[in-house]
């Protein structure tokens, strides 16, 4: 069954947005009586019929809803330094939203290839990544933030920089994490200076390593969404 995202369904109609609309009706060619499903973002499936089809403003009657709970019993924050190819950063979004992600931060830091994002266009892959894996929760977007303004503050998490510099640091993968809000550091393709480095450990950030490999910035964010959900699976 189709899924389409809605951000505010009260009562038993709604009307799906011009763009969605258009999805539903032109590209999928659904019509009245088909049945369609819709997804907030905020843990709930609603199972609806369409009633007027328009291309522009289609509306449905729900007919069902279906209250969805976290798979994870972890929240898991990734604060990443886009990368200059934004295609290779939307892929880290895709994908992290596929595996299980609950918050991303876009950082600027000082070896930054790329200052500057598209909000708009980041949370609408985003959105099509989390219809497309069928999932309930939308992962949280924050603003592009500074890399120093963004470490002062989130202090409620247990947090990690993963960094390529030749310090003693543990493999993230055998870490015992307790605290079930997880925040990992993840650096541009130039990786943090060490003044970051130190900035963050001084703010309790804890140094890790992500793997033996080098890695690029959007895969190490893939492989630390993946690494800590295995480690509360």
């Amino acid at each position: 069954m189709n899924i389409f995202y809605t951000t505010n369904i009260k009562g038993k109609y709604y009307q799906l947005t011009e763009e969605e609309s258009k999805h539903c009706i032109k590209v999928l060619r659904l019509s009245m009586g088909d049945k369609v499903q819709l997804t907030d973002g905020k843990g709930f499936f609603y199972i609806a019929t369409i009633i007027h089809d328009h291309p522009k403003h289609c509306k449905v009657e729900i007919i069902e809803t279906i209250k969805k709970h976290k798979p994870r019993d972890v929240y898991i924050h990734i604060a990443i330094a886009p990368t200059k190819s934004m295609e290779r950063f939307e892929w880290f979004l895709e994908k992290s939203t596929e595996i299980g992600i609950d918050e991303i931060t876009p950082i600027i830091t000082e070896r930054s290839e790329r200052k500057t994002v598209r909000h708009d266009r980041m949370e609408k892959v985003l959105i099509s990544a989390m219809k497309q894996s069928q999932k309930a929760f939308l992962p949280k977007l924050n603003k592009l933030t500074p890399f120093y303004d963004f470490i002062s503050h989130n202090n409620t998490a247990t947090k990690f920089i993963a960094h390529c510099e030749p310090r003693e640091k543990m493999q993230l993968k055998n870490i015992t994490v307790v605290n079930n809000e997880v925040l990992v550091l993840i650096g541009p393709e130039g990786d943090f200076s060490s003044e970051e480095i130190n900035k963050a450990l001084a703010n309790n950030f804890i140094e890790v390593s992500l793997s033996n490999n080098r890695l690029r910035t959007e895969t190490a964010g893939i492989v630390a969404c993946h690494t800590i959900n295995l480690l509360f699976e």
